[in-house]
């Protein structure tokens, strides 16, 4: 994980020296820049809309590219974004000397909606932490509050 500093935080070390909170809160802030620089979801445009404790709202702006035909997201992208959010949740109040590798171990979407010529707004919501595992529900609607999809995540830090 990146902090302000630039300077990777290797999980090993931050476990035996431990992270105090004023550190622990300065990697959380740094979170959303880090997950917006990632190559595929900068090259989407996706952007950081709320972040506080166990939540996450992003936003894609309506891009025809992104589209199956010019007007309807593909769903490949609505659960990018839905599965980024999720994580974002998840990290806005991780506790970095658990560690800091992680990856979506699981994630179920129910499309119950279409995203036309419309941005992508998920909402996510960290509702569990475990010792290595947290779980997240995430709702995906369109500019004008119509839900697109709802998914659940799981998600694992080490």
């Amino acid at each position: 994980m990146v902090g302000d500093n630039n300077e990777t935080l290797n999980s090993r070390d931050s476990a035996k020296k431990g992270i105090s909170e004023e550190e622990q809160e300065s990697y959380r802030q740094a979170i959303p820049k880090f997950m917006l620089d990632t190559p595929y979801i900068k090259s989407i445009g996706v952007s950081m809309e709320r972040y506080i404790p166990d939540e996450a709202t992003m936003r894609l702006p309506f891009r025809y590219d992104l589209t199956n035909d010019g007007i309807y997201y593909h769903g490949g992208v609505v659960a990018a974004v839905m599965d980024t959010a999720g994580a974002a949740a998840v990290w806005s109040k991780h506790d970095f000397n658990k560690g800091t590798r992680a990856s979506t171990v699981a994630m179920s979407i129910q499309y119950v909606g279409a995203c036309k010529k419309s941005d992508l707004i998920c909402h996510a919501k960290c509702i569990k932490r475990g010792k290595e595992l947290s779980f997240s529900e995430i709702t995906a609607t369109d500019a004008d509050g119509n839900v697109v999809a709802h998914a659940v995540q799981t998600y694992r830090i080490v």
